[in-house]
């Protein structure tokens, strides 16, 4: 692009050779600050600068006076900064323009180079026909940053008010202006008096004579020869070459002299850098950094549309190339599986923005039919992705025809829709429709007769527009998008007020075939295609239009509208239509994602009384047909909708509406929050829900709200709702607590029956899953005796396989709690059974248990200890815990007091050398033998000090007998003879037992 001026041949025939050119300042031909009107030559310079060629000038006209070329070279720079801020900044340039607060003035190169501007770091400033070229000086904090001193050289080409090239020496690399070309193009916005203006370079020279060209040759070489001098001498071997190409050419290149006929007249975008940026962006993958940079640049093509900058279309095609070209799409395309949601989300903003741009009113034709082309040849590629999550959607309509039921037409397979289809399909609208100009012209307010056409006008007179929804919406959104703020919002009231009188004639209808209707079990009319999710997203584009513009003069006042009552209403109705549910689940995501979006803006808006009675009105309008109605709609949604977290989300809704105020909830939308959360826990019941103990906690709250026949229901059924755990854990154990009975303002009959059913619920539970369920049955049978039996019998029938030994020591530890001290020992020998210890795990986590077990049945008698000891000694092959076992029986320890179940008392001291520790004393010697001689052989010099330890604690062990003390000695001799090959290990058992 900064090579197109320099493409443009210029020559002066006919001219005075002897005249020299006058030079004055620019301020001279500044147009003054005072009150006077402008000058004739002024008006029309303006006028030319901003729409003519400087070349077609010359073609039209053999001599151009030079007073005349100075206004026209002066008025053809740009005169606003809103565009150079637009392209000098990644967000809005509103914002930036709005102030400092609106970004951070170190990043933001308007901001940077406003900030140049205003501290005096530009200079050497000149204007050379249609270049302007400046030096602009880092201040000392941005230079010490990058390079001391910091000097640029900067120079900006610009035709018919657009910059169409820059050039900085910074080494800037980036879509968007650096803020040096930012602050050398607002010095000469507002200070242009202050810059030296030229007539382009050709014109300079044509009043030169030879002997000045030759000097001005010289001294251009002289002072810098060492870049230019190659490149003289080649021009000048080429010129002295009669037969060289550039003799063949007529006239010279000028960059100064403005553009040609042939270019284009648009802003300067690099678009290289647009293409690496994005390319980049792109395989960043799915961060989010990511997603919000191109979601930035789709909000700058975005502004550009709204600027009318043919430059936003051009950005969007190099965005939408490297898009096409991401390899990731054909990867997913192969493997068969979507893409991220993220990143179909901008796919989403890609082909809407596309439809605005083909959909501009005041578009050319070869323009339109060059982006058809362009669209049907993304389209026709592979891995062109399919709307609704690479699935067919044929469910939808097109921009022209409304949605077409399915089994229509069923030996023609419509081909798959693209994300492009739609703007594809938009390339056939027009705007020519008499209606349609009528509507986006005519000041309604001016205008209040009725029409005789009441399709085309309702009955005061303002003007409906019929047309497929989604397609009326894509015109609405395209004017807004392209600046026609004004015609869109004309355009949106007439289609609201169509939509408003289609909902009045559907419910006479209804109305009129009442019986009929609600005998097949229909109540309104269902849409295959839903407004809100839609591609084209219709009500969103209604109620921002209507919300985001000065609408009061586009209304009817005297009807008491206003544009939020409009923009209330025809949100109301998108949430309130009855409609299929997407089949795609990425389709699904994105209707729940826009209804909440667009509940969020509702909340936003502050109502007042006309706003309350749209409510009343819609609401009116949805429930008709009454509890028939919401009946039809719950059937509806249990068959179509597949989706547990959906269907969770309607629950929580419709409960939440139901309890919306202080009084009494409304009793029949309860009772659907609670068939729709029961067919959640069902559809949930056998699959992984991260949300599923919320789900059930949430199913009681609501079933209690209901009423107590409803949490009888659910515990009578509870098996096809709940897991035991969840049955007997969560819903028995909220059932019986004090909240719930206190909610519910029961009897004591009612209370008796209601923790009877919770009871049997929990001992099904037990019986069922005793492992995880028994437990907490005992819990909950605590207050009925034949209960608590109950369930204290079922753990014993499953303490022989269905509880494992930690949950039996638990339930043990339970039973002696609540004073029963023979129950608990019986569990503590049933647990016993089940454990394995080693000969190391001397920190196993049921150690504690075996201990607290030995030292219940030692409180209990010798009996009881007799018997549970050959379990132990069974079980329990670690030595330091039978020795600690034993230790402890030989002590006296302080008893408890007799339980009503069962007895216990004083511990008394016990002899080792006799019955029942006789057994366990020989098991822990024994123990600590073949432990030893485990260790020996396989033993490291490391371990020798450990060795030494347990050896250590084995002759406690074994002094614990009569004849220990020799036992030991002969035990150690034996170690000795054995393992003499250790010397280093028996010297260190020398030493400590001799």
């Amino acid at each position: 692009m900064a090579d197109r001026a320099a493409k443009r041949l210029c020559c002066r025939p006919g001219r005075d050779s002897t005249r020299l050119p006058g030079h004055q300042r620019a301020a001279d031909e500044a147009s003054p600050d005072t009150q006077s009107p402008e000058s004739l030559l002024d008006l029309a310079a303006r006028r030319v600068a901003e729409k003519w060629p400087f070349q077609r000038v010359e073609e039209c006209f053999e001599r151009i006076p030079e007073p005349v070329q100075r206004r026209i070279v002066y008025w053809s720079f740009p005169r606003s900064e809103r565009e150079i801020c637009m392209y000098s900044s990644i967000g809005s340039g509103a914002e930036e323009l709005g102030g400092p607060e609106s970004g951070d003035e170190t990043v933001l190169p308007f901001r940077r180079g406003v900030a140049l501007l205003e501290s005096g770091c530009v200079d050497n400033v000149l204007q050379v026909g249609f270049h302007l070229s400046g030096t602009v000086r880092d201040p000392p904090a941005a230079a010490a940053a990058a390079a001391a001193g910091l000097l640029c050289n900067v120079s900006v080409s610009f035709d018919r008010c657009k910059i169409t090239a820059v050039t900085c020496g910074c080494g800037n690399k980036d879509i968007f202006y650096c803020a040096h070309v930012v602050a050398l193009a607002l010095y000469r916005v507002r200070s242009p008096e202050r810059v030296t203006l030229r007539l382009p370079i050709s014109e300079t020279l044509f009043h030169m004579d030879r002997d000045q060209l030759q000097k001005m040759v010289q001294y251009l070489i002289s002072l810098h020869h060492t870049e230019v001098l190659p490149t003289a001498q080649k021009l000048a071997d080429e010129i002295l070459s009669h037969d060289s190409e550039i003799n063949q050419l007529h006239g010279a290149p000028d960059p100064t002299a403005g553009a040609s006929v042939d270019d284009d007249n648009c802003w300067h975008l690099d678009e290289e850098q647009v293409q690496e940026q994005v390319k980049y962006f792109l395989s960043m993958g799915g961060s989010h950094g990511s997603g919000k940079q191109l979601n930035l640049l789709f909000s700058k093509v975005r502004e550009m549309l709204k600027m009318r900058d043919s430059n936003g279309a051009r950005m969007l095609t190099l965005i939408t190339e490297q898009f096409m070209g991401d390899p990731r799409l054909a990867l997913w395309r192969q493997q068969g599986t979507a893409m991220t949601d993220k990143y179909r989300q901008l796919w989403d903003e890609l082909g809407a923005l596309w439809v605005c741009v083909v959909l501009n009113p005041h578009c050319k034709a070869d323009q339109k039919s060059a982006w058809l082309l362009q669209l049907r040849r993304w389209n026709g590629v592979d891995v062109c992705p399919l709307e609704d999550g690479n699935q067919d959607s044929s469910q939808l309509g097109n921009l022209t025809n409304a949605a077409v039921p399915r089994g229509h037409n069923a030996n023609t397979e419509p081909p798959p829709r693209t994300l492009f289809t739609w703007a594809v399909e938009a390339c056939d609208l027009h705007w020519r429709d008499p209606h349609l100009q009528r509507i986006l012209t005519e000041d309604h307010r001016a205008d209040r007769r009725c029409h005789d056409n009441p399709d085309l006008f309702n009955s005061r007179g303002w003007p409906l527009w019929h047309e497929h929804v989604p397609t009326a919406c894509a015109r609405v959104d395209a004017l807004r998008s392209h600046g026609y703020a004004k015609e869109a919002l004309r355009l949106a009231v007439a289609v609201v007020n169509t939509l408003r009188r289609q909902q009045r004639n559907q419910l006479e209808f209804f109305r009129a075939h009442k019986e009929e209707l609600l005998r097949k079990g229909t109540t309104s009319v269902s849409n295959l295609e839903g407004w809100v999710g839609h591609p084209l997203d219709p009500v969103g584009t209604l109620f921002g239009t209507l919300t985001e513009t000065d609408a009061a003069a586009e209304v009817d006042a005297e009807a008491g509208e206003t544009p939020a009552a409009l923009a209330l209403e025809v949100a109301l109705m998108g949430l309130g239509q009855q409609r299929a549910m997407p089949s795609g689940l990425y389709a699904q995501e994105k209707l729940c994602r826009h209804e909440e979006r667009l509940l969020a803006k509702l909340q936003q808006v502050e109502l007042d009384d006309a706003l309350v009675g749209v409510f009343r009105k819609q609401a009116a309008i949805l429930l008709e047909g009454d509890v028939h109605k919401l009946q039809t709609v719950l059937e509806s949604i249990q068959t179509n909708v597949h989706s547990s977290s959906h269907i969770f989300k309607l629950a929580q809704d419709a409960f939440k509406m139901a309890t919306l105020t202080d009084g009494l909830p409304e009793l029949t939308l309860l009772k659907v929050s609670l068939q729709l959360g029961i067919q959640v826990m069902r559809m949930t019941l056998s699959t992984l829900n991260w949300r599923r103990r919320d789900m059930v906690r949430w199913l009681v709250t609501c079933a209690t709200e209901v009423g107590v026949f409803a949490l009888h229901n659910i515990m009578q059924s509870w098996f096809t709702l709940f897991t035991p755990t969840e049955a007997t854990v969560v819903v028995a154990t909220n059932v019986m607590s004090n909240t719930t009975v206190a909610r519910l303002r029961l009897d004591p009959r009612q209370q008796d029956n209601l923790a009877k059913a919770a009871r049997t619920l929990a001992l099904q539970c037990a019986l069922k899953d005793p492992q995880n369920c028994a437990l907490p049955a005992l819990t909950l049978c605590e207050k009925d005796r034949v209960a608590f039996e109950t369930a204290y019998k079922i753990v014993l029938d499953a303490a022989s396989g269905g509880i494992g030994y930690t949950q039996l020591f638990t339930i043990a530890h339970y039973m002696e709690h609540h004073g029963y001290p023979v129950r608990a020992y019986k569990l503590a020998t049933l647990a016993m059974r089940h454990l394995d210890l080693g000969y190391s795990q001397d920190t196993h986590p049921a150690i504690n248990d075996v201990l607290w077990a030995c030292a219940l049945s030692h409180s209990l008698g010798k009996n009881e200890l007799a018997a549970i000891i050959p379990s132990v000694v069974k079980s329990v092959k670690c030595a330091p815990v039978l020795s600690d076992i034993l230790r402890r029986c030989t002590l006296a320890t302080p008893g408890a007091a007799a339980a009503p179940h069962g007895r216990r008392s004083a511990a008394r001291p016990m002899s080792p050398e006799k019955a029942p520790l006789r057994h366990l004393l020989d098991a822990a010697v024994d123990a600590y033998v073949s432990t030893a001689r485990a260790r020996l052989a396989h033993i490291s010099p490391r371990q020798y000090g450990e060795l030494i330890e347990f050896l250590g604690k084995a002759r406690e062990a074994f002094a614990m007998a009569r004849d220990g003390h020799a036992r030991f000695a002969r035990f150690v001799d034996s170690l000795k003879q054995t393992y003499k090959g250790k010397k280093k290990l028996m010297l260190l058992v020398r030493e400590r037992f001799g």
